[in-house]
């Protein structure tokens, strides 16, 4: 019997490194540690030189441009897959992006032009990967997304990533319910404040993080690590009759108003 995080076998894409610090990048690690291929994504090529040290170091196995703002590149992506690999077994969607002068003003204020970009880039991108992934996932499968808890309390200087987080939380729990059947299983992670660079972008963001660990029970800061490590188990067997959860990765910060 295999152990439960052995993901030997199973080909995974994940979307959104941007250098060894991101998100994505600790997720990136866990996968291989357990065994899974991997092909991954960089937004263009003055990022790939930030990108390419990290899939390299980690074996994986190929690498394709992915600016979903760009018309015909997540297609392009997807089409990549089903060529190399013929089949997909899950997928890690870490991209967020609104544009500056939304995200640091007040919600009310945001432009029309900003909220529409800040919501196409980081949420329906997710609906449309999960679309682009169901006809590769012929075995089922498991798509994942990160959020954060600002979507379902004020925090200060998150501003219209607010909104656009709880959007993305409910499109989850949609895609957990309607490709169930299919036995494609859906998840949103929710790590506490992590220093990467797209949280660079927030106001202040050296605060939230002095904040959430002088809050938290253990007084000990949330790393990628961290959120890799339950990003396999939930891409894993062990996994199969969990979906539709948004789960906290925070040190128990969650349980303070």
């Amino acid at each position: 019997m295999k152990p439960l995080l052995d993901l030997t076998g199973k080909r995974g894409l994940v979307i959104g490194i941007a250098n060894d610090k991101s998100i994505a990048s600790g997720c990136a690690e866990a996968f291989v540690r357990c065994g899974a291929r991997l092909a991954a994504t960089y937004l263009n090529e003055k990022a790939k030189g930030w990108v390419e040290p990290v899939t390299q170091r980690l074996g994986v196995e190929w690498i394709a441009p992915c600016d979903v703002r760009e018309p015909g590149q997540l297609e392009a992506l997807f089409d990549e897959v089903k060529r190399r690999w013929g089949g997909l077994d899950f997928l890690l969607h870490s991209i967020a992006f609104a544009p500056k002068e939304d995200l640091h003003g007040r919600v009310i204020d945001s432009s029309a032009e900003g909220f529409a970009i800040a919501m196409d880039v980081s949420c329906h991108s997710f609906l449309r990967a999960a679309r682009l992934a169901e006809p590769l996932m012929t075995d089922g499968g498991c798509v994942l997304c990160v959020t954060f808890y600002g979507s379902e309390r004020v925090v200060a200087h998150y501003n219209l990533m607010g909104p656009v987080k709880a959007a993305l939380e409910s499109a989850t729990r949609y895609l957990a319910s309607e490709l169930g059947h299919k036995g494609i299983r859906a998840h949103a992670i929710s790590p506490g404040p992590i220093a990467t660079r797209a949280a660079s972008g927030i106001e202040r963001f050296d605060e939230l993080l002095e904040r959430a660990a002088a809050e938290v029970p253990g007084h000990i800061p949330v790393e990628i690590e961290d959120v890799g490590a339950l990003a396999a188990f939930l891409v894993s067997d062990g996994a199969r009759r969990i979906t539709g959860t948004i789960i906290p990765v925070d040190g128990g910060q969650h349980l303070f108003a």
